[in-house]
């Protein structure tokens, strides 16, 4: 008798683990604990390395793009798989270009493609170049951020240029789980400023801006109309 109800104990107990792992399941996961660590290397590579160049030269329109140099990710960082004759840089951005506080800081997912001007691919693309070197490196979030801000104390990356923006015009980008590909748009980055000064995120203003102060710079950004491709992009802001 005392068997059976140990028993009948036991089941009950069981059957409330696993009530409640199903329950836990199907709760939304907190942000920040999404994607905590850096998934294997290969998740944020693209085997098809053409299918990596095409989805960079997607970011600007083809009058842009098709003169651009293209870099692509390798395990040792970016290389230069197409040259260039324009002055634009079109890249494949990973995850580790978020903010340290964003929750698709690792998300092996995502795929920004950007098309850097000239200002831009001398002065602003070699913060993204050195960030994903320390991250292939095997350095940890924070030390990554620590690497960029001392190479910024002792001048090791070159100050901002005037006139530095890119093209963010890719629907095949996925720049979060929240916005995928989000809308098109423009940015423009310079140093770190009140918003204001632009009249970002006012009311009825088409600009907005955030302060990327671990990289100095505040960044201004400009929806459009179009995809890079012609067609036309979601209406309004999310």
């Amino acid at each position: 008798m005392r068997q059976k109800v140990i028993e009948t104990i036991l089941l009950t107990l069981l059957a409330q683990s696993v009530v409640l792992s199903l329950v836990l399941r199907a709760q939304p996961q907190e942000a920040g604990t999404r994607y905590p660590n850096m998934a294997p290397l290969d998740q944020y590579l693209m085997e098809d390395r053409n299918a990596e160049i095409a989805l960079a030269r997607g970011a600007a329109p083809k009058s842009i793009s098709d003169n651009a140099e293209v870099l692509v990710l390798n395990r040792q960082g970016y290389d230069t798989a197409v040259q260039g004759t324009n002055g634009f840089v079109c890249i494949v951005e990973r995850s580790w270009t978020a903010g340290i506080d964003d929750p698709d800081f690792w998300n092996p997912k995502l795929r920004a493609p950007i098309c850097f001007n000239a200002p831009a691919a001398r002065s602003y693309l070699p913060i993204t170049i050195a960030k994903t070197k320390l991250v292939l490196g095997g350095k940890s979030k924070a030390q990554m951020f620590d690497g960029i801000e001392a190479a910024l104390d002792k001048k090791e990356l070159p100050a901002l240029e005037s006139g530095a923006m890119c093209y963010m015009m890719s629907k095949e980008g996925y720049l979060s789980d929240n916005d995928g590909h989000w809308h098109p748009h423009l940015m423009f980055f310079v140093p770190l400023t009140d918003g204001k000064t632009w009249g970002a995120d006012l009311s009825g203003s088409p600009i907005l801006a955030f302060q990327d102060t671990p990289d100095r710079l505040t960044v201004f950004m400009i929806t459009v109309a179009r995809w890079s491709d012609g067609t036309a992009g979601s209406n309004g802001l999310n």
